[in-house]
C-alpha cells in the first residue's frame, strides 16, 4: 500500500491516535471480548464450565466425534491447551475420547449424555449475553457488525 494513500484524508497525527490503546478497534475488541466472556461466565460458573468448555461443547453439539486434532483447528488451539481441556472436560464427565478404529493414531471425542443435557440449558445463557451486548441494535446492525468481524479476521488471518 502506497503511504500517501494510507495517510489521505487525515492527519498523521489522526491516524497515530487511532491506533494507540484504549482508542484503538484492536484495544476496544479485546476489551469487548474480555467483558463478553466475564459476563458469560457468569452464567457458566454454576455448572463448572467455561467460555472455553462452551466453544467445545458447541463443536461437538454440532459434529459429535470429531478428532482432536479437527476440533483444535476449528477452534484454532494449540494441542497442548487443548487436551488440558478435555482432560478436565473428560473429569467431570462431559466428554470421552476413543481411539478411531479406522486409525489408532487419531483420537476421537464424543459427547455423554451429560454433555448432551447442556445443549438444553447453556444456549439460553449465551443468548441472555449476545443480547444484552446487542441492546438498541437493529438485526441488520448485529449482522453488518458479524460481517466486519470475520472481515477482519480473514484480513488478517491471510499470508
Amino acid at each position: 500500500m502506497n503511504v500517501m494513500n494510507f495517510y489521505s484524508g487525515s492527519s498523521l497525527l489522526q491516524r497515530w491516535q487511532a491506533v494507540k490503546a484504549p482508542y484503538s478497534v484492536g484495544y476496544r475488541i479485546k476489551l469487548l471480548s474480555q467483558l463478553l466472556s466475564r459476563r458469560f461466565q457468569e452464567y457458566l460458573e454454576p455448572h463448572g464450565l467455561t467460555p472455553f468448555h462452551w466453544v467445545v461443547l458447541c463443536c461437538l453439539w454440532e459434529q459429535d466425534g470429531l478428532a482432536t486434532c479437527a476440533l483444535g483447528d476449528h477452534l484454532q488451539q494449540v494441542g497442548g491447551t487443548l487436551t488440558g481441556v478435555l482432560d478436565r472436560m473428560e473429569e467431570r464427565g462431559l466428554v470421552r475420547r476413543e481411539r478411531d478404529p479406522q486409525d489408532r493414531r487419531i483420537w476421537r471425542i464424543w459427547l455423554t449424555d451429560a454433555g448432551r443435557e447442556l445443549e438444553q440449558i447453556l444456549p439460553g445463557y449465551a443468548t441472555q449475553v449476545h443480547e444484552q451486548a446487542f441492546q438498541g441494535r437493529s438485526d441488520a446492525e448485529r449482522r453488518l457488525m458479524s460481517e466486519w468481524v470475520d472481515q477482519m479476521i480473514a484480513n488478517l488471518s491471510e499470508s
